[in-house]
């Protein structure tokens, strides 16, 4: 009875501990559901936020990244929608939104995109692993970028189960042209477009742009449920970005590198042209230069501001300079020419060093004398009052101009050979854009300006937000000493080493200079025949100038300045007639000068005529009747044989034989014409695979160029 009663007492127990249990997890369920009901948050998790989510739509209104224009307006960079080619493949989707026929639809797309129709029908024909088709497949690089008129032809095509993804991409019109300076844009995968280089990135936030959004309520399939609140805020598109840069003067610039490129060997060539009175960069570029739209970059770092070098000679302009401010200079004192030994035993040479025998310190200037400069320097100047001029003319210090990554150069010159050096410019370091600065001082009577390349900043509603004008920052000299600086300039040109840039009638007026290349290892100078940089700082026109031009060439081959020589030369001759500042009765002239005018809407017969008749080289692209777009723009003014690009209303074109052809001339032909091209090498165009026949949409032109160079 014992036991019998003690398991009665267990099984008891056991009932009321599994009764307790029952009514803690009633209690605690209890309690959960009261904080569950009364509560926003619970553990650390916003409930409401959490419904919210799964059921509102966010969906993101990008901004219209800015635009950037030269200074008339003419577009540089902008924004172009392009498309991406997609095909639906299973069938799922239900009937008309699938690839059904997939032989039909490869046969079709063959004919649009450059894809063999044997490939698409294989891309069509994708499956997974378990050898179902794929939900959708994309077509490569040849279904990526599509344009607008690519996206319409595809889609009269009438094809089942095709479809494009939208997006927005940077596009730079005019290529390979002032790359360093615009920079370049890139797309990231959620459509972000982001500056990498020049203006772009350095004017990244302004371009940008303030995106906005769109919700929504959504049913289970993500559609707006019908009469729901919407709430929307507009993006604001960014700002518009205009250069103070002429498209015009740039082409002159792009022009001369090209040309140079093509004819002679060097290692680079580097251009900057400002207006004088103002200090705004109206053309700038480098034989480095790189097309912004395949980012076919090699170096990173703009030559004309982030790279400094030992200019050479043209430094002989400021040592001057700083003789004649103290005021005790005698252009008529003479001196020794030839070679000079300093106290440390260092012998320093004039080019000649056999000298000139005894000569003033004006024709020292002419003659580019090294020991001329010696002289000076130990009669008028010490080190202090070189450094300080230097310095006050904006060496060693940055300009300030609206690039990204500009250096500083180096000052640094302390001992009695190192400051010799510097008087003719070794052993310091500069760059193009200091040179334009310190050179507007001499053009403007001694008040130095500050260069600048942004013109203003504009609003997507048109208002002007930023503008930037003429800036004067010091009177570094006065107007005796720059009108001195002027005749010892034009004496250059006449008499001295700069008797290759004479030019009668344009008024230009010049110091060349040419300087050792330092050797990498920090132990003196490369002494190669071509281990040399040829420099060219020159203004015009004299008495009252309005450009200023700064140039560099490294590495020439042979040692020569003539490519150099030929590409100022042909940039002052077209300036000076685009602006209209020559003098004619002073100029020989020794081709016909044509000024082009607008041809847009008019006979295509007709304007071929007469511009033959001008002895130009007329290019027609397609065999329409009526001319819808030309290169170049009008106004500009082209000498004989020189080509000029009409573009008519006919997509029929026939590719010509562009053997003898430069690479700007091919490209501007095949870009006007909107044709893909593959190009190979540089120079001129020596074969192709595709000549003298009507150009079919999809055919992909190949080219190859090859180098010709003059050996003078």
């Amino acid at each position: 009875m014992k036991k019998q009663k003690r398991i009665v007492n267990r099984n008891i127990r056991i009932a009321n501990t599994t009764l307790i249990l029952i009514l803690f997890l009633f209690c605690f369920f209890l309690y959960r559901i009261s904080v569950l009901s009364l509560s926003d948050t619970v553990d650390g998790i916003n409930l409401k936020q959490f419904a919210s989510n799964r059921t509102i739509r966010h969906e993101t209104i990008y901004a219209k990244r800015g635009s950037i224009y030269d200074a008339n307006g003419e577009v540089l960079a902008i924004n172009v929608y392009s498309y991406t080619l997609i095909a639906y493949l299973t069938p799922s989707r239900g009937e008309g939104n699938y690839v059904k026929n997939k032989e039909e639809t490869a046969k079709k797309l063959a004919t649009v995109i450059p894809l063999s129709e044997e490939r698409i029908l294989a891309l069509l024909n994708s499956t997974n692993s378990a050898g179902e088709p794929l939900y959708q497949t994309e077509f490569g690089t040849s279904g990526k970028g599509l344009t607008e008129l690519m996206k319409d032809k595809i889609r009269a095509l009438n094809l089942d189960g095709i479809d494009f993804i939208e997006s927005q991409k940077r596009y730079y019109p005019k290529g390979n042209f002032l790359s360093y300076t615009l920079g370049y844009a890139k797309s990231s995968e959620d459509g972000k477009i982001t500056g990498e280089m020049g203006i772009e990135s350095l004017f990244n936030d302004s371009l940008t742009g303030t995106d906005g959004f769109r919700e929504y309520q959504k049913d289970l399939k993500g559609y707006k449920i019908a009469n729901t609140e919407e709430k929307v805020q507009p993006a604001q598109d960014g700002n518009d970005i205009y250069l103070t840069i002429d498209s015009n003067v740039q082409f002159f610039v792009e022009q001369a590198l090209e040309d140079a490129k093509n004819n002679y060997k060097f290692d680079e060539m580097n251009i900057v042209v400002a207006e004088a009175k103002t200090g705004k960069i109206l053309g700038i570029g480098s034989s480095t230069s790189f097309d912004p739209n395949i980012k076919n970059i090699k170096t990173y770092l703009d030559p004309n501001i982030s790279v400094a070098f030992e200019p050479g000679s043209t430094m002989k302009i400021f040592t001057y300079m700083a003789a004649l401010e103290t005021g005790k200079y005698n252009g008529n004192d003479t001196f020794q020419s030839g070679v000079y030994t300093t106290t440390d035993g260092t012998r320093i040479g004039d080019s000649n060093r056999n000298g000139w025998g005894v000569i003033t310190f004006d024709k020292g200037f002419a003659l580019s004398s090294n020991v001329g400069v010696i002289n000076i320097i130990n009669r008028y100047l010490d080190r202090d009052i070189l450094m300080n001029y230097f310095q006050k003319l904006g060496f060693g210090s940055k300009t300030g101009i609206e690039l990204s990554k500009e250096t500083a150069g180096k000052l640094n010159f302390y001992y009695e050979t190192e400051l010799y050096n510097a008087g003719f410019g070794q052993g310091i370091m500069v760059t193009p854009l200091q040179n334009i600065k310190a050179l507007t001082a001499i053009a403007n009577d001694g008040v130095l300006l500050k260069p600048y390349l942004v013109d203003k900043i504009v609003d997507a509603n048109g208002n002007i937000i930023e503008e930037h004008t003429k800036t004067e920052l010091d009177r570094v000299a006065s107007k005796e000493t720059t009108d001195k600086m002027k005749d010892l300039m034009e004496s250059v040109v006449l008499e001295g080493t700069g008797s290759g840039y004479n030019m009668p009638g344009y008024g230009l007026i010049a110091k060349t200079g040419t300087a050792q290349i330092a050797s990498t290892n920090g132990t003196g100078y490369l002494t190669g025949a071509s281990d040399v940089i040829r420099g060219f700082a020159g203004m015009f026109p004299k008495d009252d100038p309005e450009i200023i031009i700064y140039a560099n060439l490294k590495r020439p081959n042979p040692n020569s300045s003539k490519p150099l020589e030929k590409a100022i030369k042909s940039i002052v001759e077209n300036v000076s007639k685009y602006y209209n500042i020559y003098d004619e009765t002073k100029v020989e002239e020794k081709e016909t000068t044509s000024v082009i005018s607008s041809y847009i809407n008019q006979k295509v017969d007709k304007v071929k005529q007469d511009l033959q008749n001008e002895k130009l080289d007329v290019i027609v692209i397609g065999d329409g009747d009526i001319v819808i777009d030309q290169y170049p723009q009008k106004e500009i003014k082209l000498v004989e044989n020189n080509k000029i690009f009409l573009v008519t209303n006919s997509s029929s074109i026939t590719i010509p034989n562009f053997k003898g052809w430069s690479k700007k001339d091919i490209i501007t032909f095949l870009q006007k014409a909107n044709i893909p091209y593959r190009v190979e090498g540089i120079g001129y165009g020596v074969s192709q695979n595709i000549m003298d026949v009507v150009y079919q949409e999809g055919q992909v032109l190949e080219i190859l160029l090859e180098e010709k160079y003059s050996q003078n």
